[in-house]
């Protein structure tokens, strides 16, 4: 799907920069497929920790991979562009 967006122009070079893609675009669409498969991993611990479902495997690994992810999101600056 094409669109426009006014985007950092910046911040879409650290983008392309980081995600090693060869576009723009590719580099977007990466860079959104990541945030969201964060997100979803976020949702999975947060059922696990009200009970709602259970995992397989070692509680601890899955809170130690949530922790390093907490400490990644805040080093990173989600208003950035703004």
């Amino acid at each position: 799907m094409r669109t426009t967006i006014d985007i950092d122009p910046e911040l879409l070079e650290e983008v392309v920069s980081e995600t090693g893609e060869t576009s723009r675009g590719r580099a977007v669409n990466s860079a959104l497929a990541e945030f969201m498969r964060r997100r979803k991993i976020q949702r999975l611990i947060t059922l696990a920790r009200e009970g709602k479902i259970h995992f397989e495997g070692e509680w601890e690994d899955w809170h130690k991979r949530d922790m390093e992810m907490e400490e990644e999101e805040k080093e990173f600056d989600w208003g950035a562009g703004k």
